[in-house]
């Protein structure tokens, strides 16, 4: 039975982005249920860099975030931009998102003749007004996952994938772990990084869920019109979020920008979904539709007041909650994993005091007390 010093469940940017973050200053094994690590919300992220996305926390996570994004030679980011827009009835609640953000986020207010400047594939005269974000950047999630897990290995990491966690119990001070592989192992502390199924695992390890909600979103991917520059299309975003539409290697990725309560599990699209999507993109594009290349839809889950989990749990020693990062989890993932470690470790925790706009309350699990209450009447205790 093999000992080590923290156990991190969960092989997606979240758990990933924290085993490499430990290095070497703890034996570290990272547990992934599915075959290969970031295979569920990771594998299917929209993969953009925006720093105008989320609340102000979310945005102050991504912000710490950049200068980690990239890599060594910033080889997994590249220019894409992103520009929001708005019809006539929209303008106002575009404007007032537009007045919170650009306290934060360098972004340009621009004209609706502006806005089709940039995305000529929009129907005309529709669009007002918008604004643009010219340092958005594609990632390569790919090659983060990648990278992370090979800094993991190369600390003296393990990555065990293929094989779900089935009991976790705290005896004596240290986790004892079984898989349904049958294999077992001890950690000194476990670490929930399981996404959608971080609640599953905290009732499996004997404490109370905190009412984290999985949410599908759906994805299409089709061709462009001929002529397009997918090179200069920025990514393009309903100011409600009712549709986003970006490049996506040689294609064109469009959603609806659903969020439809699910269980965890392997999500797959509904047609209703797929339909929405392709109606409300030829409504506002230049575009018809008659045959997707591709469907599918990920998970995105979060936590009732939508900021990540990042921090002990209140009742269960040697617990550490590292989820609920919605629709954020690659672009915050440096920033969250470097907090975790320090946690974990046991540092000062100095750095939490460097990111403006982030306290510990903002991600600390005990701040959900009344989900944790409901959850524990249910169960009667």
């Amino acid at each position: 039975m093999i000992d080590y010093d923290v156990a991190i469940i969960g092989g997606g940017i979240a758990g990933l982005s924290l085993g490499a973050s430990l290095g070497s200053d703890a034996s570290t094994v990272v547990i992934e249920a599915e075959d290969q690590p970031g295979y569920h919300s990771t594998g299917r992220s929209a993969a953009i860099l925006a720093q105008n996305y989320g609340n102000t926390l979310i945005r102050a996570l991504t912000a710490w975030s950049v200068p980690d994004l990239g890599g060594k030679n910033g080889e997994r980011l590249s220019k894409r931009g992103l520009v929001r827009i708005a019809t006539e009835q929209q303008r106002p609640r575009l404007r007032s998102l537009y007045d919170d953000m650009v306290q934060d986020t360098p972004m340009d207010w621009i004209t609706g003749e502006e806005v089709e400047a940039r995305v000529p594939i929009l129907r005309s005269g529709r669009i007002v007004c918008g604004f643009a974000n010219d340092n958005a950047a594609d990632i390569d999630v790919g090659r983060m996952v990648q990278d992370y897990a090979s800094a993991l290995r190369q600390a003296g990491g393990a990555l065990i994938s293929g094989s779900p966690v089935t009991t976790l119990i705290h005896q004596l001070g240290r986790w004892q772990i079984t898989l349904a592989s049958g294999d077992t192992m001890t950690a000194g502390l476990v670490v929930n990084a399981a996404g959608a199924w971080a609640d599953q695992l905290a009732d499996i390890a004997g404490t109370v869920p905190l009412g984290l909600t999985p949410m599908r979103r759906t994805a299409v991917t089709f061709d462009p019109p001929a002529g397009t520059d997918l090179a200069a299309l920025p990514m393009t975003v309903d100011a409600d979020e009712a549709f986003y539409l970006k490049p996506e290697a040689g294609l064109l990725m469009a959603s609806p920008g659903d969020e439809t309560p699910v269980l965890p599990g392997d999500s797959r699209p509904e047609e209703l979904d797929v339909a929405i999507c392709i109606d409300r993109i030829e409504t506002a594009f230049e575009i018809e539709i008659r045959r997707p290349r591709a469907t599918w839809s990920g998970l995105r889950t979060f936590a009732p007041d939508r900021s990540p989990l990042c921090g002990w749990d209140p009742e269960v020693p040697g617990f550490y909650w590292l989820a609920g990062q919605g629709g954020y989890g690659v672009q915050t993932a440096p920033a969250l994993a470097r907090l975790a470690a320090d946690d974990i470790l046991g540092r000062s925790g100095a750095a939490r005091t460097k990111i403006e706009g982030v306290s510990r309350a903002a991600l600390d699990p005990a701040r959900l007390s009344t989900p944790r209450n409901q959850a524990r009447q249910q169960k009667g205790v």
